[in-house]
């Protein structure tokens, strides 16, 4: 029994479409639990829409609650966290599962990930040109909306902190011989729709992921991975000077992100880019 989590704050607008790809064809051998958290709209009706999936409600916000409800009630591994904004068939999911049932030593897969950008805007295009290149991503677990986790992989952590970069918090748990990417799936993460909303995406990515580093290392936790803050430059535009201009804009957009994340008070609060999460 393979059992997916997925935490859900007013994601009336996509859990839906998240929900008919998973079990498109079937529950069978599939547990799953949406958690609406602090949900305005109408997330919980709609989940409960859908025959045979468990679904909690928090009448706080907060998607390290909210993963850690879900825990305690899912009933089988792997165990998959899924994002209610990723589309992904349950075939995909079992696929998953089996890479890591079938891997001594593996411990966390995730799929290979392809981003949407069509009808993006120039600047939001220039910067993921930059970005899908960063060799970081190819051998993380954080980037893709989907992580699915071996039993053994799962007892690395108790709980889930309350921190807002809950994939990088997992990528920090296991060492890379630990971790997969199974090319033959695939999850397609959403963009943003605007430049003010990829910034406001980045900023609460920075913010999140600086948090973590800071208190990491002691006591006994895992070491978060460090920053390459020149990754996009040595790894990306001298082997292919031809995206010198896109790097303009990634590295502009990326400063500014910077700026504002280190103006804001430290948060867990669950800020996300809502221009990319719209009806399916």
């Amino acid at each position: 029994m393979v059992s997916v989590v997925i935490a859900a704050h007013n994601e009336a607008a996509v859990i839906g479409r998240c929900l008919d790809a998973l079990l498109a064809d079937g529950l069978d051998d599939l547990d799953v639990t949406v958690v609406a958290n602090g949900c305005t709209d109408t997330t919980a009706e709609v989940a409960r829409a859908h025959p045979g999936v468990r679904v909690i409600e928090l009448a706080q916000p907060g998607k390290a609650r909210a993963l850690n409800a879900g825990d305690a009630v899912a009933v089988g591994f792997p165990r998959v966290y899924l994002d209610a904004d990723i589309p992904i068939s349950g075939a995909a999911i079992r696929t998953l599962a089996a890479a890591l049932e079938a891997s001594d030593g593996v411990l966390a897969a995730v799929p290979r990930r392809r981003l949407d950008l069509v009808g993006r805007p120039l600047l939001v295009r220039a910067y993921y040109a930059i970005h899908s290149r960063l060799p970081v991503f190819r051998h993380a677990l954080f980037g893709r909306g989907v992580i699915a986790l071996s039993a053994a992989g799962r007892a690395r952590f108790d709980e889930f902190p309350e921190v807002i970069a809950d994939d990088l918090f997992l990528d920090s748990q296991f060492a890379p011989h630990e971790k997969r990417e199974v090319a033959q799936v695939e999850s397609v993460v959403a963009t943003p729709l605007r430049t003010t909303d990829l910034v406001r995406r980045l900023t609460r990515v920075r913010s999140g992921n600086a948090a973590l580093r800071a208190g990491s290392g002691g006591h006994g936790t895992p070491r978060v991975r460090p920053a390459a803050r020149l990754s996009w430059l040595r790894d990306v535009v001298l082997p292919k000077p031809w995206l010198a201009p896109a790097a303009v804009c990634y590295v502009t957009i990326t400063v500014i992100a910077a700026l504002l994340a280190k103006s804001r008070s430290r948060s867990t609060t669950w800020g996300r880019d809502e221009s990319s999460r719209v009806a399916g």
